[in-house]
């Protein structure tokens, strides 16, 4: 189908894997095959060894039949009914349709487990965003699928219920060893939550790994610049181990496949540039201004300018220099190297 290309992905069980991109790279698009909400042209779909789709042999199971639980964007919760009411619809008008006493025991087991037990009778319409972020949640587990999908469940809260809601997810992921797939464009979010990352872009998985790797270790300059902040600056690849900049000569660890005089682009985070005082000059340093001061709590922010280019830092409190002229040190093994495209 259009939205996604070749898109080959397998998920252990138990795993939290993150589906991280931004607007229009098909990541809802993979989710929505997986969930039956969209039938791909081509390949095939397993959830838990069986066949859910593959439209070469003919193959498509509905979505109401894949055993799978889905948490939407926008909660969909049913505001005429109350909290458990929504929890059990799923097994009153579902395909299982378990004995009246089964549903109490698992409506009640899943409202426990979302902690919002204590609103089991509460009118839907009584709820905060949380609260209602959390019945969804709990109607999604309360089949025990074997899959269970989010499509951005934490985007419509604010940054304090974010944090905990991610940090409940963990914790439920864990307790019941439920397999997640989950979407975000939220590089926060895919970074504490993932066990596995895979970033897409144009409809295509183009780096799949641990949090540690895609953030440390990004394939090419598009996952550097949209996982985690990046300071940039473009060169020239000089002698095998230098990039020549506005700046000066950089000595950095040049890709084996870059040529003498190919355009280059230089990345370095905010957190891995030095700052020095004017008198320990090393190799990679560069005299700039400090121009702006963020304090940010565990952290302060700086943005220094260096000749005509300007530069984010940032570093402990205790650490931000107090005067105005400082020294950057751009260590070499934090210089990330990505060839230029000629197109």
């Amino acid at each position: 189908m259009g939205a996604i290309q070749d898109v080959s992905l397998h998920v252990n069980k138990g795993q939290f894997c993150v589906l991280l991109g931004p607007s229009g790279c098909g990541k809802t698009t993979t989710l929505r095959c997986v969930a039956g909400l969209e039938k791909p042209e081509r390949g095939e779909i397993y959830i838990a060894k069986r066949m859910v789709n593959a439209p070469e042999r003919g193959v498509f199971v509905r979505t109401e039949l894949r055993n799978i639980g889905m948490v939407f964007q926008s909660y969909a919760v049913w505001p005429h009914l109350t909290v458990y009411k929504n929890v059990a619809f799923p097994l009153l008008y579902g395909r299982l349709r378990p004995p009246k006493a089964q549903v109490e025991d698992k409506v009640k087991h899943a409202l426990e487990l979302v902690k919002i037990d204590h609103l089991a009778f509460r009118p839907a319409t009584d709820l905060s965003g949380g609260q209602q972020q959390r019945v969804a949640l709990a109607r999604a587990l309360v089949t025990e699928p074997e899959v269970l999908l989010m499509d951005e469940p934490l985007s419509n809260l604010d940054a304090r219920l974010r944090q905990d809601m991610r940090a409940e997810l963990k914790r439920i992921n864990r307790q019941l060893g439920i397999t997640c797939l989950f979407v975000t464009h939220d590089q926060i979010e895919a970074l504490s939550l993932g066990d596995i990352i895979c970033v897409m872009d144009q409809g295509k998985i183009v780096q799949r790994g641990t949090p540690e790797d895609v953030y440390c270790h990004p394939k090419n300059a598009f996952i550097a610049d949209f996982i985690g902040d990046a300071n940039s600056l473009e060169g020239k690849a000089r002698g095998g181990q230098y990039v020549e900049t506005e700046l000066g000569l950089f000595t950095c660890q040049l890709p084996a496949t870059t040529s003498d005089g190919q355009t280059v682009r230089l990345l370095i985070r905010p957190e891995e540039i030095v700052l020095l005082d004017e008198t320990n000059h090393r190799d990679n340093s560069f005299a700039g201004v400090v121009v702006d001061r963020s304090f940010l709590g565990v952290l302060v922010q700086l943005e220094i300018e260096v000749g005509v280019k300007r530069f984010v830092v940032r570093c402990s409190p205790s650490g931000a220099p107090t005067q105005d002229r400082v020294l950057l040190h751009f260590p070499c093994e934090h210089l990330r190297v990505f060839e230029q495209s000629t197109s």
